[in-house]
């Protein structure tokens, strides 16, 4: 996957852990708890494709080729 790939792959799924935390909130405004929600959706979001890249870097070794 290219870096562009990656980057919208991230925020979608920053978006979707963001909206799940903001949810919990009557509203949704710029507060210090807003922030925090967003921020901790981005980290969880990094650490998620991070683990992908690890198992399937691992996995890839273990593939055997399909080439004659």
């Amino acid at each position: 996957m290219d870096e562009e790939g990656r980057k919208r792959v991230i925020g979608i799924m920053v978006a979707i852990l963001a909206a799940r935390k903001l949810a919990q909130y009557d509203r949704v405004r710029m507060v210090p708890a807003t922030v925090s929600a967003i921020s901790d959706a981005v980290h969880w979001a990094e650490e998620i494709m991070k683990e992908i890249d690890r198992k399937s870097e691992r996995s890839e070794r273990w593939i055997p080729s399909t080439k004659g």
